[in-house]
């Protein structure tokens, strides 16, 4: 079976020119009804045509300087105010370069950022509506505002001081956090990871403008391969005459209960006329809180799955997605799929409480549980995308594998919690036969038997992706 590897093409970073696809298709086969007093909002049948879909706005916004202009920018930015940016930061820039935020093309100045806070959704120009749920900004501190002047641009480096990009046109507005944190989480609860992490110790301002990127952010960290931009994975798709593509966005290591459910999916798109759905498994690659299992066991892990032929390498593309994760329910499963059509995916599956965690200080869900795809059938600007939801798959103990859930039979169902999976992987213990590839499964126990306990005997917290 072929490695994980070999499901890419090594191409050249592309060019900046992005050529309209075919005009797309597509309506969510979800359909949910409403008791607010006014028609659901309907939407057109499904129909096959061939063609990825177009990306929000009609082109990638991809943000790279131009090679002969390279020297010209660099000594430009030698004269202006800089940044440091965070290693946050730099998976932003990393996000807007690619075009995966599309159709923006910076760091959001006032305007959109606060359509973000109150729509979930940008206007353009010509009065449509995109989706756009997450406010991606970039925040400064006092010193760096009076050094900043009456600069309009500055710019912007990494923790190493290398030149990362320019930042142009620039506007200069306050960082309200506690309604960016109260909008973006519903809460403003302490604990929330990414607040923790990125916005509670960040400066009082934020700085909007364009971006002039010099080159393709790399993390040299063994996996850059696997992180196709959105135009890469086009490319791919179009290589393999997809007519269909289905995204499945997770932080998890893949059990065969995911697995079950992708596959499924596949089945149901070629008995709607599809003739060769792709699936893209597209794995959070940006920041992830401390007690998630780090991206580079991650992928270890996926790359078992698929030389244990739990999935097909040749209608499955891995990539990584480097979005950081906010942890924001319904508000951030709108960007996770918004961001999925810019890739070219039409379809989006959807399960129980999608970028969900516990309540920080409560003993609950922070969000109800069907509140995300519910969200995503309703919500501005993804029209055109087809919303999947999970079936609930559970362990059937009298099949001994993971099932669709039965409720006429609930007590042949054993319901493995990531809280379990994870108790079971430390303890070196096996999980029930069936339950996930016994190659990925030894990559989990490798991954928590590589946390030395410390002299306490505790286990300690892995570092944050």
């Amino acid at each position: 079976m072929a490695s994980m590897a070999t499901l890419f093409v090594n191409t050249p970073y592309p060019s900046h020119s992005f050529p309209k696809p075919s005009s797309a298709h597509f309506a969510p086969v979800l359909k949910l009804s409403t008791h607010l007093g006014s028609k659901p909002r309907t939407r057109q049948r499904l129909r096959i045509s061939n063609g990825l879909i177009e990306p929000d706005g009609g082109k990638l916004a991809e943000l790279f300087v131009e090679e002969s202009k390279k020297g010209e920018t660099k000594k430009e930015a030698a004269a202006l105010p800089r940044i440091n940016l965070s290693r946050i930061d730099l998976q932003w820039v990393h996000v807007i370069s690619e075009g995966w935020s599309s159709p923006l093309r910076g760091f959001m100045r006032e305007s959109e950022f606060l359509q973000t806070l109150h729509f979930n959704s940008l206007r353009l120009d010509d009065g449509s509506v995109v989706n756009m749920s997450v406010p991606i900004v970039l925040a400064i501190d006092d010193a760096q505002k009076r050094r900043i002047g009456e600069s309009t641009r500055v710019a912007l480096l990494d923790s190493d001081d290398n030149l990362i990009a320019i930042l142009k046109d620039i506007e200069i507005y306050k960082h309200l956090k506690e309604e960016r944190i109260a909008r973006t989480w519903g809460t403003t609860a302490p604990g929330l990871p990414y607040v923790d992490q990125a916005i509670t110790n960040a400066g009082n301002w934020l700085i909007g403008g364009d971006l002039e990127v010099l080159d393709p952010i790399k993390y040299n960290d063994g996996l850059d391969r696997f992180r196709l931009s959105p135009t890469q994975l086009r490319e791919e798709f179009t290589k393999r005459n997809a007519d269909a593509v289905f995204a499945f966005q997770l932080r998890n290591p893949v059990h065969n209960g995911h697995a079950l459910l992708m596959t499924d999916t596949r089945r149901r798109l070629l008995e709607m006329g599809y003739k060769n759905p792709i699936l893209l498994l597209h794995p959070l690659g940006g920041y992830t809180k401390a007690d998630d299992v780090p991206l580079s066991w991650r992928m270890k892990q996926h790359e078992k799955v698929l030389e244990d032929g739990v999935l097909d390498p040749e209608t499955t593309v891995v990539s990584i997605f480097p979005s950081p994760m906010h942890y924001a329910g319904p508000t951030e499963v709108q960007w996770h799929a918004k961001a999925r059509i810019n890739a070219g995916a039409n379809f989006y599956i959807v399960g129980r409480d999608p970028a969900g965690m516990g309540h920080p200080t409560e003993n609950r869900d922070l969000y109800d549980a069907d509140h995300g795809k519910k969200v995503l059938s309703m919500a501005p600007g993804l029209e055109r995308l087809n919303i999947l939801p999970f079936k609930v798959a559970a362990y059937d103990k009298t099949q001994g594998k993971m099932a669709f859930f039965d409720p006429s039979r609930p007590q042949d169902f054993l319901f493995i919690s990531g809280t379990k999976m994870r108790t079971l992987a430390r303890n070196k213990e096996n999980p029930p036969e069936g339950f996930m590839c016994p190659n990925g499964w030894r990559v989990l126990v490798d991954y928590y038997d590589s946390l030395v306990p410390a002299d306490n005997d505790k286990v300690p917290e892995a570092v944050p992706a």
